[in-house]
């Protein structure tokens, strides 16, 4: 992976933030060439920590948006299962972007890819800390009439958080964005099902 300057990851950070909020603003942090794209994949390092309570202190914690967070209720109990889920959060972040290609090329984006990768790592990095604090307030916080609705609530801000993020990166209308949210969630599926069978043999 090639190195990103702290200055970076502060940009990234900071267009995330914005786009959180609903200010389109946030894109122009974004960088727009495959250098920003690739060294954007840091947003997976930064997430791991994270990925790693969901899945081990909060055992399976739902209302993960990635694919590679969402795959396998249930605690991380063997070396086999571990690998697996590690493996599939690894490649879960890189099949978004593959796929993403010809989807953005076919609407006549395909210029735009870098900034739309770019967008969606450091966004997806703000949904792994939200997510998180989603699925805390609903396990330790709430009373449990009220846990399924904040669950609930954390997916939708998440998913409409992709979608605004993608609809302004690749300067699309909403319904191709759309699309590229129902892209990610049917990857998340079917890594799900893959990341199930390898944890079990």
């Amino acid at each position: 992976m090639p190195p990103v300057p702290v200055g970076e990851i502060y940009a990234g950070l900071r267009g995330a933030l914005l786009l959180a909020r609903g200010k389109a603003e946030g894109l122009a942090w974004m960088p727009s060439h495959a250098e920003g794209a690739g060294r954007s994949f840091w947003a997976a390092a930064l997430c791991l920590p994270i990925f790693l309570i969901m899945r081990l202190l909060l055992d399976g914690a739902p209302g993960d948006a990635s694919a590679e967070a969402a795959a396998v209720g249930g605690t991380l109990a063997t070396p086999r299962a571990v690998l697996a889920q590690l493996t599939g959060y690894v490649v879960g972040w890189v099949a978004f972007a593959l796929a993403a290609l010809p989807m953005a090329e076919r609407m006549g984006r395909g210029a735009l890819w870098p900034r739309l990768v770019a967008t969606w790592n450091w966004v997806n990095l703000l949904q792994y800390a939200i997510l998180l604090v989603f699925t805390l307030l609903s396990r330790w916080l709430l009373p449990a009439a009220l846990q399924p609705a904040a669950s609930l609530a954390g997916i939708a801000y998440a998913l409409w958080l992709q979608w605004y993020a993608a609809q302004l990166a690749l300067g699309v209308a909403g319904i191709q964005a759309v699309g590229l949210v129902l892209l990610d969630l049917a990857l998340s599926l079917f890594l799900a099902g893959l990341v199930a069978q390898l944890s079990i043999g």
